[in-house]
């Protein structure tokens, strides 16, 4: 028999969205009036932005930090609408999310900062209602993927069962990070990989999606 699922657990870079930092290398930089290769370096080079992804610090420090080095102001909306602008919904994969059965609970788990809370909604808007209040960062929980704690330790903040909840990822790494936590996980990139994992389980109560 097909599992069961009542919940389903999205990455988000890769699954639901296309992400190119290039573009939002190039937003930050005409904000700031800067040359990109100076935004690339304070974020990446300098590892501020995995200090953020990982919790090390918090989003006021960032902010401080990037805006200082970059010599501009940055407040949350200006850095959401660069992760934006860098960031482009996966039509195919929302399409397939809108049509799956209403009983099924839907969260995000991705291994970015905490303001990704704010800026996933309103980058996968048509499926916004049904993550709403369950996004997850790295950054939020101070753990990454593909540690199995960290599927633990989401699923407790969800209050989740392991045996009935599916994640899909981009990376097997983190699937099989998944797995080990036991879930059920598949690894997922466009429309038809996440059409042909669906067909391995049955979602809701009764009749699927």
């Amino acid at each position: 028999m097909k599992p069961r699922i009542h919940q389903v657990l999205f990455d988000f870079d890769g699954v639901l969205a296309h992400y190119r930092h290039e573009v939002r290398i190039a937003h930050l930089a005409a904000h700031a009036g800067c040359e990109h290769e100076h935004v690339r370096s304070v974020l990446f080079a300098s590892g501020l932005e995995s200090e953020y992804d990982s919790g090390a610090i918090d989003t006021t420090t960032y902010l401080r930090r990037l805006g200082d080095a970059i010599d501009a102001a940055i407040d949350e909306e200006t850095w959401i609408a660069s992760r934006m602008a860098g960031s482009t919904a996966i039509d195919d994969v929302l399409s397939r999310i809108a049509a799956m059965h209403a009983d099924v609970t839907m969260g995000v788990l991705t291994n970015n900062g905490a303001l990704m809370t704010q800026a996933i909604p309103r980058i996968v808007t048509p499926v916004a209602a049904r993550i709403e209040g369950r996004v997850l960062t790295s950054g939020g929980l101070q753990r990454r993927k593909p540690l199995p704690s960290t599927f633990t330790h989401a699923l407790d903040l969800l209050g989740w069962d392991a045996a009935s909840t599916l994640f899909v990822d981009d990376l097997f790494t983190n699937v099989q990070g998944a797995r080990e936590a036991g879930l059920h996980a598949e690894t997922v990139t466009d429309g038809r990989s996440f059409g042909k994992a669906l067909k391995r389980y049955v979602f809701g109560p009764q009749t699927g999606w």
